[in-house]
């Protein structure tokens, strides 16, 4: 995480928000070829436990359970250019949100990824409102079952969370304010917003 402590997030509770609330992350495994990273969405249940699944046929696989592993999830980000500050002497930086979970997974039974795999369509189905929510029930009899032997689930439990809202803290106020405007009008919508009403 970033080395400026102006830059560390320590509110738990508002990064299990902004966890639940990106709902995609990354999780960093070892293997015997090096580093690897799969990319997978997940539902947050809980205050620790991230349930996601991945493709049975992904070579992380067989990586995934078995010691301690990072999961990273990113928020918003965006270049930030010194002209924004309207001071001088100023050096261009780059600004973000970002969480890095420490932890270990387990594989979920049968009953349990099914679960996953509802509780993640229903809580981003939920998002597409007033479309109606999609469920299962509109699959062919059967069908559900057979994609199911495609994926295996997986628990994370965080047993430490870390994260860096690197969103213009060490500035001034009206500087900070300032590279909002600059961001947004760069087309960095969210990251503005999140300069502006910093967590």
């Amino acid at each position: 995480m970033h080395p400026n402590p102006a830059f560390r997030w320590k509110d738990q509770q508002a990064m299990r928000i902004f966890a639940a609330e990106v709902g995609f992350g990354m999780l960093v495994v070892t293997t015997q070829e090096g580093p690897r990273v799969v990319h997978v969405p997940f539902v947050l249940q809980g205050e620790d436990r991230l349930l996601f699944h991945v493709a049975r046929g992904n070579a992380v696989a067989k990586h995934i359970t078995g010691g301690e592993l990072l999961f990273v999830i990113n928020g918003p980000d965006g270049y930030i250019s010194p002209d924004y500050y309207g001071i001088p002497d100023q050096v261009p930086t780059w600004n973000y949100v970002a969480l890095e979970l420490s932890g270990h997974t387990r594989t979920l039974d049968a009953a349990e990824l099914i679960a996953q795999a509802d509780a993640l369509s229903e809580t981003f189905e939920s998002r597409l409102a007033p479309k109606p929510v999609w469920t299962r029930a509109k699959m062919a009899q059967g069908s559900f079952e057979k994609m199911l032997g495609g994926i295996i689930g997986f628990e994370f439990r965080v047993t430490d969370w870390k994260g860096t809202l690197k969103l213009g803290q060490n500035k001034s106020d009206a500087a900070r304010l300032a590279a909002a405007e600059g961001a947004e009008h760069a087309g960095d919508i969210a990251l503005a917003h999140l300069m502006r009403n910093v967590p």
